[in-house]
């Protein structure tokens, strides 16, 4: 009796680990110690009847040493995929980043990438000791005393009618190289010079910077310029404008083209050297007016053209 017992509760262990619904038959058939045996003998003999049945029987219950050892697999794999999909896993060819590698990548982004996010060109600040004058602070020299009798004369010329344009707008104006020139005539090549007063700032559709104009180790004037742009690739080009920009209007402190902020000047070249003439498109075909010199001639992409009738449709072939 007691071999049957061991017997059973081995068989009942080994079932455990395959099928719970045999553990409670078998655990439910063995007969409990120093008590009496409450089964009945039919319950007993449709006990034996079905564990002796081949055909409810499981091809694992034949070998239970293979049992085991595929139960154990199978919890190994089971333990493995929990651990793998808990575990981030990260390749050897991508490092974790790190704060100094973001750093270094944000830096890299704004000199090599994008320009509308800003310059990194503030003005280099010199110690107060030093002997050389400090631009991006200093007012030295200005209003101290009037510059050469030739350097006057240079500045205060009159233009020449032929040196000034006219935009399509009717804006007149004088070329920047053109204040160079004047300028390069009153202090000579090298003896002036623009000095940056702050960094640049760059907007969403402009750029700006201020400016000090320095003549002769002298503060002459400061003023701030600025320039359009229409892409981030056309950044550099308009910091270059700007920088024209703000010469020329350093310029007007010296009263050089001082004519081209006179408006009885102005309307009186409007008068005698510009017009106004209708123009086409070659490739869009839309028609508008547009102001020029009077002895200069239409550029491509423009041809000159007849007045567009007050009330008349435009075609259809025309973009707007």
């Amino acid at each position: 009796m007691a071999s049957l017992f061991f017997q059973r509760v081995g068989w009942s262990l080994h079932m455990t680990r395959t099928s719970r619904t045999f553990t409670v038959s078998f655990t439910t058939a063995l007969p409990r110690r120093n008590r009496p045996s409450t089964i009945t003998s039919e319950a007993r003999n449709s006990l034996r009847s079905d564990r002796g049945s081949t055909s409810r029987r499981s091809p694992y219950h034949d070998n239970p040493q293979t049992n085991f050892r595929t139960t154990r697999l199978y919890q190994a794999q089971q333990t493995r995929a929990a651990t793998t999909s808990t575990t981030p896993t990260m390749s050897p060819q991508q490092p974790p980043p790190t704060s100094d590698r973001i750093q270094q990548s944000a830096e890299e982004a704004v000199h090599t990438g994008d320009l509308s996010s800003g310059l990194d060109d503030k003005p280099i600040v010199l110690d107060e000791t030093s002997r050389q004058v400090d631009w991006a602070r200093s007012f030295h020299g200005l209003s101290t005393e009037a510059f050469s009798q030739d350097a006057a004369e240079a500045l205060l010329a009159p233009i020449g009618l032929d040196d000034i344009e006219v935009k399509p707008d009717g804006i007149v104006y004088l070329p920047e190289i053109k204040y160079r020139r004047i300028l390069n005539k009153a202090f000579g090549p090298g003896a002036w010079g623009l000095a940056p007063r702050g960094e640049t700032i760059v907007t969403a559709k402009a750029v700006t910077r201020e400016y000090a104009l320095v003549a002769l180790g002298r503060l002459v004037s400061v003023a701030r310029g600025e320039q359009d742009y229409f892409s981030p690739e056309g950044i550099p080009t308009a910091v270059e404008g700007c920088k024209s920009n703000a010469l020329m209007r350093c310029c007007k402190d010296l009263g050089v083209a001082s004519e081209l902020w006179d408006p009885r000047f102005i309307r009186k070249f409007i008068a005698e050297h510009a017009k106004e003439v209708w123009v086409e498109h070659q490739q869009t075909q839309r028609k508008k007016k547009i102001w020029m010199r009077k002895d200069d001639q239409i550029r491509y992409p423009f041809k000159l053209s007849t007045p567009t009738p007050q009330g008349t449709a435009r075609s259809n072939n025309s973009k707007y």
